[in-house]
């Protein structure tokens, strides 16, 4: 009963329990290998994927290297060359059951262009993939291509760039981005990508990158901030081009537009539905008659215009020539003040004996 169970706290005068032991690293995850297996399955578990006609040649050449790798850890591969799949399968002799899950990376990363050694890495424990889809990231067709090619660069030097600070393998292949190496480095890629896609230059991130693993190596700035070593890149709107014409848009209405009349129902309205032949060429002739005879008339109007004086003008000289008039006498009428003062000023300007006598 109570002397079977184990006691709950240690008694006093033992040693310290393994997990205390300062040495023991409590983290340290064993890797699973032959020497240091895991219990087979209980069931099969298999993954398939389809890969695209161009990659078959070098699938069939390149698949006895492929189930060589993946017999050392105990799948079974299969290719099926008429459906375009293929297949991996865990075994009796798997011992490890995580690798059925790399097994799967490894031939969607072959389908997506990867080399069958470069494939074969993702069967390693520290590395990762991520494919990144970036087709609907951009909605036209041209700029997509444009942003993609942008990615890799001139001659693939960009690639080759994001590749180096990143430490991962990318590979652009279509309308998705495979990318194989840390979880870190997978995270940056997929920041680039993705901001790529959004028209910021990977450059810029390059940048960022490249001085961040600077600033890793120096010991004393490891707990400081590092914005301030970080450049900021300011956002340059580019105004674009105004269209010559604009058009507005219709008010949205649920409802569909009004039925239009048809020729019979319009000659109903009119009443022409109920007249013969001959009385409708009639009503025809009548109203071409009225047309002719208003064009006509419009003529003679534009015609008979050439010849009417221009009133205006008249007009305007017969009012100038009634303001010159008044100015001649207003101007007479200050010449006839000036002489009768200055006349006054003479008489003024007189001998002294006339004011003597």
């Amino acid at each position: 009963g109570e002397s079977g169970r184990r006691p709950r706290f240690r008694k006093k005068g033992k040693g310290d329990m393994p997990w205390e032991d300062p040495n023991v690293d409590k983290w340290h995850i064993e890797p699973v290998t032959t020497e240091n297996p895991l219990p087979p399955p209980l069931e099969e578990s298999s993954f398939a994927v389809l890969f695209p006609q161009y990659r078959e040649k070098y699938i069939r050449e390149s698949w006895p290297l492929v189930s060589k790798t993946l017999k050392q850890y105990g799948i079974s591969a299969e290719l099926n060359l008429l459906e375009g799949s293929m297949t991996v399968k865990t075994t009796r002799k798997t011992f490890d059951p995580y690798i059925i899950i790399k097994a799967r990376d490894m031939i969607k990363l072959l389908s997506r262009s990867f080399s069958v050694e470069k494939a074969a890495r993702i069967l390693e424990d520290d590395m990762y993939c991520d494919i990144i889809k970036i087709k609907n990231l951009v909605r036209n067709r041209e700029r997509f291509v444009k942003r993609r090619q942008r990615l890799i660069g001139p001659n693939g030097t960009t690639l080759k760039a994001i590749e180096l600070v990143t430490e991962c393998y990318v590979m652009v292949q279509g309308n998705t981005v495979s990318a194989m190496g840390s979880i870190k480095g997978l995270k940056h890629v997929r920041k680039l990508v993705e901001d790529c896609m959004k028209n910021v230059h990977p450059i810029y991130n390059i940048k960022t990158l490249m001085i961040k693993k600077e600033l890793m190596k120096d010991e004393n700035l490891k707990g400081e901030n590092w914005s301030r070593f970080l450049p900021s890149f300011k956002k340059k709107n580019v105004k674009r081009r105004k269209p010559k014409k604009i058009t507005k848009k219709k008010e949205y209405t649920p409802f569909p537009p009004e039925q239009q009349l048809r020729k019979v129902d319009k000659e109903l309205e009119t009443g022409e539905y109920f007249l013969t032949q001959r009385e409708k060429q009639r009503k025809r002739k009548a109203e071409r008659a009225a047309e002719n005879a208003e064009k006509i008339a419009k003529r003679k109007k534009e015609r008979q215009a050439e010849f009417v004086p221009p009133t205006l003008e008249h007009t305007s000289s017969a009012s100038n020539s009634g303001s010159t008039a008044k100015d001649v006498k207003e101007l007479a009428k200050k010449l006839k003040k000036k002489q009768t003062s200055g006349k006054l000023k003479k008489k003024k300007s007189g001998d002294v004996n006339d004011y003597l006598a």
